[in-house]
């Protein structure tokens, strides 16, 4: 008789980030190419990141859909264009989930969703599909909200930016760290052997 171990195969471990405010400068429901800077400094921080984690997730509401003031087509050209413009700068983005919907949107979008953060859906989607081990991941947002479904998801540490939304010292207090500019992290993560 032949006794044979189960396969364990080692989870993953992920950088969670918010798109608007975070990768790009916070625009009013920004779709279009014209309308996305990067976030000054971003690029160089990712390229960190991704130096110590397996993935590079992005975790978006997207309320401008619902909304009717842009296309999940015109999302994705964006989305596809952003990938691309990282992608040659070393940077690559593992999977972009978004959620397109509101309660007070139009059909068929106009639903209270399990994936619109805080609500922790499309972190847990994210971590079902990429075997992914949320005590060794990272969630980076502008908002509470971010924190809030990071958190709900089980992240173990979580991020908050100052280069999005306003935030406020209550905010703060949520999130492990805030920092006022990719550049902070930049330098955080250059001087401590983090993660």
């Amino acid at each position: 008789m032949t006794i044979t171990k189960p396969v364990i195969l080692s989870k993953a471990s992920a950088v969670f980030l918010d798109r608007d405010g975070v990768i790009n400068e916070e625009v009013n429901y920004c779709h279009k190419i014209n309308d996305f800077r990067f976030v000054d400094g971003v690029i160089e921080t990712l390229l960190l990141l991704q130096e110590k984690f397996t993935f590079l997730i992005v975790i978006t509401n997207q309320a401008g859909i619902a909304r009717g003031y842009y296309s999940e087509e015109q999302f994705n050209e964006l989305t596809e264009w952003m990938n691309s413009r990282l992608k040659k700068a070393g940077v690559n983005i593992t999977h972009v989930y978004y959620c397109p919907h509101h309660p007070a949107g139009i059909y068929p979008y106009n639903i209270d969703c399990e994936c619109r953060k805080p609500k922790p859906g499309m972190l847990i989607s994210a971590i079902n599909d990429y075997n992914i081990d949320p005590d060794t991941s990272l969630f980076i947002g502008d908002k509470r909200s971010d924190i809030e479904a990071a958190i709900a998801a089980g992240i173990s540490t979580t991020w908050l930016m100052g280069t999005g939304h306003q935030v406020s010292p209550d905010d703060k207090e949520l999130s492990d760290d805030f920092f006022s500019s990719m550049r902070d992290v930049q330098e955080y993560l250059t001087l401590k052997n983090i993660f």
